[in-house]
């Protein structure tokens, strides 16, 4: 049995780490969802921001847990108002945690 945090890591058929696969399909799904909304709140300039830095950081390979976790911070303090939007901040939120705890 595996403890939380350390789960059985295989690559996908393209070499990818699942969980980077899974990260990069969560980030896309709420970058499309959010260019879909109505321009009109205040922190869509610092989700975009942070998706964009999310989405590279997948690109680049395994990210940096501390670094996922404040961009999610950041995200959902600028999107977690916004209802429609919250499937697919789940969904990231998710993908973030299968990178477990940041180490001390």
């Amino acid at each position: 049995m595996l403890s939380q945090g350390t789960e059985r890591r295989c690559a996908t058929s393209t070499g990818q780490d699942p969980r980077v696969a899974e990260l990069s399909t969560a980030v896309a799904r709420l970058r499309r969802e959010l260019a879909g909304q109505p321009q009109g709140f205040a922190d869509r300039g610092i989700a975009e921001e942070e998706l964009a830095a999310l989405a590279a950081m997948a690109v680049e390979g395994v990210p940096e847990v501390r670094r996922l976790r404040r961009s999610l911070l950041l995200v959902a303090g600028a999107v977690g108002s916004v209802s429609r939007l919250a499937a697919a901040l789940y969904e990231v939120r998710a993908a973030v945690e299968l990178f477990g705890e940041p180490t001390r």
